[in-house]
């Protein structure tokens, strides 16, 4: 169990999550800092603001070491390239299991200053931000399982 964090069961955790309207100082600072330390509390190398009760787009990721944060994230394109990996996360405590997804994403996003940025990303941190991103959909890599 780890403090803070909302646990599977919690209702924030299945909503999808609201868009961020501005990028404010509640947002670039005050939640950044409360994700960005929540994240790595805990180990995590990805945070999305609804595990911390927040229901707003907002993810953060570990980039080396520092925490980056994407607001209003969009995936705007999949590879066909398939790769699977043993994902776990923070809300769903001694949980793990083989999740398969796009091997590289772009993803259209503000930074934690308001500028829109799209990135194409692969490997592991591609696969953290579709996992975050899940999660402003209500959606757990546990439901991935057995399907």
């Amino acid at each position: 169990m780890h403090e803070g964090i909302e646990q599977i069961g919690s209702e924030v955790l299945r909503q999808t999550a609201n868009p961020v309207e501005e990028v404010d100082g509640d947002i670039s600072f005050t939640l950044y800092l409360q994700m960005s330390l929540a994240m790595y509390k805990y180990g995590g190398i990805g945070l999305a603001a609804p595990q911390i009760g927040v229901s707003k787009r907002v993810i953060v990721i570990d980039d080396e070491g520092d925490a980056f944060m994407m607001v209003n994230p969009r995936i705007t394109w999949r590879s066909k390239e398939l790769s699977s990996f043993d994902e776990s996360c923070l809300s769903v405590p001694e949980e793990h299991g083989e999740v398969i997804r796009p091997s590289s994403i772009k993803v259209k996003f503000q930074d934690k200053t308001g500028k829109y940025k799209h990135w194409k990303m692969d490997g592991l941190k591609a696969r953290v931000v579709q996992h975050e991103i899940d999660h402003l959909d209500g959606v757990l890599f546990v439901d991935y399982l057995n399907k």
